[in-house]
């Protein structure tokens, strides 16, 4: 019967102890985001996928198609293109193409890239069940931002 009172009374005093630890941390604010409502605010230092750079000046982009974002990419996920317009000296951007499935976001496209022409981005929202929705047209995208 001494057994019975004696786990009687640890129960009571385990379940004393776990009520004065939640009433405790009921009466603190609350730490948990509403996520959809509520956006998480980005570190400056955060490193999405890359994006171009627009140029103040002209309002293009700063790639000047050299292709060494294309060359040092590790993980051959960038496509660049461009063309030479008659009377010009220099390329212009057709077609950068980023395959995000392959990106392993090692930076060193952005660290090869002389002109400065991308950074990385601040989306880190990117959820989708299919692939062709991480194959960014980032040309596309910059034109879509102005």
């Amino acid at each position: 019967m001494s057994g019975y009172f004696k786990e009687l009374i640890s129960g009571t005093y385990s379940l004393a102890v776990g009520l004065g630890i939640t009433i405790k941390y009921f009466t603190q604010p609350v730490v948990t985001m509403q996520y959809p409502m509520e956006h998480v605010k980005m570190t400056p230092r955060y490193r999405g996928h890359i994006e171009l750079v627009r140029d103040e000046e002209t309002g293009a982009s700063k790639c000047i198609v050299c292709g060494m974002c294309q060359k040092s990419c590790p993980s051959g996920c960038i496509t660049v293109a461009g063309k030479k317009p008659e009377g010009s000296k220099k390329k212009v951007l057709t077609t950068y193409r980023l395959d995000f499935t392959k990106c392993s976001l090692c930076g060193l496209c952005v660290e090869s890239c002389k002109p400065g022409a991308l950074d990385f981005s601040k989306d880190y929202n990117l959820a989708s069940p299919r692939k062709e929705d991480y194959i960014f047209d980032l040309l596309k995208r910059l034109e879509e931002k102005s």
